[in-house]
């Protein structure tokens, strides 16, 4: 849950997360849409799809304990080299290293590593640095790693590295030189593609139509109401409704890692239908979900934002910002 969110956002959905689905046997047996309600407003939710993928293979293969070894792990759906590193040597001990962002640029700074961290020898070269330091003298593999991870998130931060208050600053080659905040070396992140869209909300003071996108589509698996990037007189036609009866609310802004996401929402009564025709390409099902069970259904922040601007009282989801 903690990657590329914060853990001031984490918490709450962690602690329900473990309210529900206490065990790896609980998570393993759940339904999909289950783990997936309960992920929602988190974000990346090929993570969701991928843990509930690796509880099921450690019940089958591992009679639902956790592997302590970091290639075995590495077997795991999910499971990266990082966090391979982190569950080994936290929870089992293990002498295995960890590199997260945080840890990069410690070491990148500590070693003075002057090639690109993302790239496959500037990687190798932090992962052989940081395996060197977790097998060198007498130290607690976990504590080891979660104290480079910890120094990386408070003093040896992005942009104004706090060397005066960092243990390790007399030994810094970084620092040395006098380029600490020049380190580490990376490319230039790519500007996120400008995507736009209209969303339609039709709701009842009970319900509110809602469609599931289909698995191998952006926000697979997730509930929504309708959207298109065709424009609106399209969805209108697939919804069978008249234009000139939906009400314009205003615009929603939501940033994805490569995507800056404009859409256009509109409002309507939700008309009294016993069949709705499937909206687009992109969706699988669509159906009216009573207001109160909108918790339910498993679903994006952007929905969230959506509903909010239609003024949809969906009291009961919880607020994120992913």
């Amino acid at each position: 849950m903690l990657q590329q969110t914060r853990v001031e956002t984490v918490v709450p959905y962690y602690e329900r997360f473990l309210r529900a689905l206490p065990t790896i046997g609980a998570l393993a047996e759940a339904p999909e849409e289950r783990v997936l309600s309960l992920w929602s407003g988190l974000g990346y939710y090929r993570r969701a799809r991928l843990l509930h993928a690796a509880a099921k293979r450690v019940t089958r293969s591992y009679g639902g304990r956790l592997p302590s070894d970091p290639a075995e792990l590495r077997q795991l759906e999910g499971i990266g080299a990082y966090t391979a590193g982190a569950v080994a040597s936290i929870a089992f001990g293990r002498r295995a290293a960890v590199v997260d962002g945080n840890v990069a640029r410690v070491l990148a700074r500590l070693f003075a590593v002057d090639d690109d961290v993302k790239s496959a020898r500037g990687s190798a070269r932090l992962w052989s640095l940081a395996d060197d330091l977790v097998h060198s003298g007498d130290v607690t593999p976990g504590d080891w790693n979660q104290a480079l991870m910890e120094l990386g998130a408070t003093v040896c931060l992005p942009r104004e590295p706090k060397c005066a208050e960092c243990p390790v600053s007399g030994l810094c080659a970084g620092r040395a030189e006098g380029r600490a905040s020049q380190l580490p070396r990376t490319k230039p992140k790519t500007k996120p593609v400008v995507v736009r869209r209209v969303a339609v909300v039709l709701f009842s003071s009970t319900a509110v139509l809602l469609a599931k996108r289909r698995r191998d589509a952006l926000f697979g698996g997730l509930w929504e109401p309708p959207s298109t990037a065709t424009g609106l007189p399209s969805l209108a036609v697939l919804l069978g409704l008249d234009v000139s009866r939906l009400e314009p609310m205003g615009e929603v802004l939501h940033v994805l890692s490569h995507r800056r996401m404009h859409v256009e929402v509109v409002r309507g009564r939700l008309p009294r239908r016993r069949r709705w025709e499937v909206p687009g390409a992109e969706y699988d099902a669509v159906e009216p979900v009573p207001i109160d069970g909108l918790g339910g259904r498993a679903h994006a922040a952007l929905t969230l934002k959506v509903l909010a601007v239609a003024n949809v009282p969906a009291h009961d989801l919880p607020s994120s910002t992913k």
